[in-house]
């Protein structure tokens, strides 16, 4: 008789999944911790929804984790239902087995992955061989699947999650990271061809996806491919859906808007936990826009639970999340946003140019350093630092109305998006006197008169305005539609916050807020002023 590995998985020291490095940025290993914290909001709803009955000691749920890396979600839940199951199945072999060949199943994201994923679930990779803590399994594989998938070419891209051809069209061997779970028109016929059932019904579905597809966005872009996990799952109508996934789907992203607006509409989403600074979940990566988690029930309908943690500060609200077309973290803000948007005025984004304001990448060399006649100052950033070269008039075609007016120009790239509090949020302002353009590096607003050209850039220095930009930019870019809330102002004098805070009546406690998480800005001046 084979004697099988007991099911021991606390008091390990170390937790070996607390000590392995992440594959990459995008394919981060959950900490256990944090991989506990979900499972708690889990069985909080489940204890509001089913009169107070705990879901670990429940035989009948089935479990999901379409994306396993290294097995953390499998592994706690099965963890806990060892120990919830007790008075049901008193007999611990038989424990297990029911709960590891009826409740858990996985599908891993690569080959390396499921590997890792059945040592943390079975303490081997062999779901049937000697040591595995399962006796029951016909296969190695047990509930964790993985096979190698091509991508599915259309094109130079893959129409399923645009994977570049040039990039994962590789010989055997190599991962192709054609992910299962979203390389499928009917994700539900194929979880149960997977799992070799007629159908398959899952009570949760519960991990961390993969977030970006490397060269998705073309060139060296990558693209985010989190939100197509997300609507895969919701096909599969689980009772409940809890994801880790980056923040700033939020309130940004580039082919999420869709996505943002299906999300914060939906009444089904029951908590949302939001961590600005990404470190503090995974220690080790840095996520733009930080990193959150969501529980959905299907049978819920109502304000979504808020909490925000940031550091040793967590603020907590019950919110419609649709009140605004991207979502406001912190209530304090949205409080002063109403009042913002209540006074109706036009958006400052009115004379603001979008992106690559004049047709120039950044990356634009093709200038002279010394100014001819006919040439234009052009402003760029070359090696972190501004300077003024100059080109040809008749260079410009995009936006060349604007050669002759005075501008503010305020770099495309700030802040990492509220990583550390006070924040800049933006970059400082140059005022550049005609004629003069700049490259992709920088948006412009426009003015008529260099007074209005100074006014505008004390407006953009306050904090107030760098405020209410923050509402809207989550990363690093600061691109047109993040100024979308700031409202324009007339241009004949230097704007201050304490003028600003008394236009729209901020009370002190949204002025201590403003000024607690907003960095001061100095005044620069003309970069460049004939």
């Amino acid at each position: 008789m084979i004697n099988q590995a007991s099911f021991t998985l606390r008091n390990r020291n170390p937790d070996i999944l607390t000590c392995i490095a992440n594959l990459s940025n995008d394919e981060v290993f959950t900490p256990p911790e944090f991989a506990n914290r979900m499972l708690d909001t889990l069985a909080e709803a489940w204890v509001a929804d089913h009169d107070g009955a705990n879901i670990w000691a429940d035989s009948t749920v089935t479990f999901l984790d379409p994306f396993t890396k290294s097995g953390v979600f499998l592994r706690e839940i099965t963890r806990r239902l060892v120990q919830g199951l007790e008075k049901e199945i008193p007999d611990l072999g038989k424990r297990v087995d029911h709960i590891l060949t009826k409740q858990v199943y996985g599908i891993a994201i690569t080959q390396i992955t499921s590997l890792l994923a059945r040592r943390s679930l079975y303490c081997t990779k062999h779901a049937n061989g000697e040591h595995s803590i399962a006796s029951d399994f016909a296969d190695d594989a047990g509930n964790v699947w993985f096979e190698r998938l091509e991508h599915t070419w259309e094109g130079n891209k893959c129409r399923f999650c645009g994977a570049p051809k040039a990039i994962f069209d590789r010989e055997d061997g190599l991962e192709t990271h054609a992910y299962a779970f979203i390389h499928t028109d009917d994700v539900k016929t194929r979880v149960a061809e997977l799992f070799g059932e007629d159908t398959m019904q899952f009570d949760v579905i519960i991990g961390n996806p993969p977030y970006q597809m490397k060269g998705g966005a073309g060139g060296s872009s990558d693209s985010s491919i989190y939100h197509l996990f997300v609507e895969q799952a919701k096909k599969l109508e689980p009772k409940y859906l809890s994801m880790v996934i980056p923040s700033r789907w939020l309130a940004g992203g580039r082919g999420l808007g869709e996505f943002r607006q299906e999300m914060l509409s939906s009444r089904n989403l029951k908590a949302l936990v939001d961590y600005p600074v990404s470190k503090e979940v995974f220690p080790n990566v840095e996520v733009k826009g930080g990193i959150c988690y969501f529980l959905g029930s299907d049978a819920y309908n109502g304000k979504c639970d808020v909490t925000v943690v940031r550091g040793d500060e967590t603020t907590s609200s019950s919110r419609q999340l649709d009140e605004f077309d991207v979502f406001v973290r912190d209530p304090r803000a949205a409080g002063i946003l109403r009042k913002v948007l209540k006074a109706g005025e036009k958006s400052i984004t009115e004379v603001l140019t979008a992106d690559t304001p004049f047709g120039i990448a950044t990356n634009f060399d093709a200038f002279r350093t010394k100014k001819k006649s006919g040439d234009i100052a052009l402003h760029y950033v070359q090696r972190g630092k501004r300077d003024v070269g100059f080109v040809p008039r008749d260079l410009i075609k995009k936006n060349a109305r604007l050669i002759d007016k005075w501008k503010v120009l305020v770099p495309e790239a700030g802040s990492d998006g509220g990583q550390k509090i006070p924040d800049s949020v933006l970059g400082k302002p140059w005022i550049s006197s005609p004629p003069s353009i700049s490259t992709q590096s920088f948006l412009a607003f426009w003015t008529e008169s260099k007074s209005e050209a100074q006014s505008l850039e004390s407006y953009f220095c306050t904090k107030f305005f760098r405020h209410l930009v923050s509402l809207r930019k989550l990363t690093q870019h600061a691109l047109r539609s993040t100024y979308t809330w700031v409202p324009v102002q007339t241009w004949d004098r230097e704007w201050t916050d304490k003028a600003l805070y008394k236009k729209y009546k901020l009370t002190k406690e949204e002025i201590d807020y403003i000024e607690t998480v907003i960095r001061p800005m100095e005044i620069q001046g003309s970069l460049l002023d004939d």
